[in-house]
């Protein structure tokens, strides 16, 4: 890969480097600057090729994470099979919060499909610690756009939502809040634009 295309988009130009900031969603804690960070990765969206995001697909997890959020800030459908294979895999740590930030932003019951595959098979493993929660609160979010609610078959009282939770001492969810505030400051930002 072109070290060009990884320090544009991967390091961009802020002071800290892009993936530390949508890694965990950060960049909610930036403050005043939050809002210059957001805008910069909606222009990233906007500037960087299909071939490009392909290339950084294919490199290491700070580069997929980047990627996976620029698809979905782009809200590039052509990615989704690729996201999917790669959500499903969960190779790299972190990078699958931006998978499932991509596919919560494309939001169709292919993207649903994905993300309930993903829980049916990880939750089922209290023993990993993945991209449970994010995941969750992409199907959530997909739910709420299609009017659904595919959700519900992982987290019914007593359910794989909350066995998987409970063993990770996770049950109030911990970063659904976070998460979706992350969310919905891009969607915020994009209607101002």
């Amino acid at each position: 890969m072109t070290g060009d295309v990884y320090e544009r988009f991967v390091v961009g130009d802020g002071e800290r480097p892009r993936y530390g900031q949508l890694l965990h969603a950060n960049f909610i804690g930036l403050g005043p600057k939050r809002e210059e960070f957001v805008r910069s990765l909606i222009e990233a969206a906007g500037q960087i090729t299909d071939e490009e995001l392909a290339r950084l697909l294919d490199e290491d997890w700070r580069a997929k994470i980047t990627a996976a959020w620029l698809i979905g800030v782009g809200r590039r459908a052509g990615f989704r099979q690729r996201i999917g294979e790669l959500l499903l895999e969960s190779e790299y740590v972190f990078a699958g919060q931006g998978y499932c930030y991509a596919l919560a932003r494309l939001a169709t019951t292919a993207d649903a499909a994905v993300l309930a595959t993903y829980l049916d098979r990880y939750l089922a493993r209290p023993d990993l610690r993945y991209d449970q929660e994010w995941a969750l609160v992409a199907l959530r979010r997909v739910d709420a756009a299609l009017g659904q609610r595919y959700a519900t078959q992982f987290t019914w009282p007593g359910g794989p939502w909350h066995a998987w939770a409970a063993a990770n001492r996770a049950e109030k969810e911990d970063g659904r809040e976070l998460v979706a505030s992350a969310w919905s400051l891009i969607d915020e930002a994009e209607r101002r634009e």
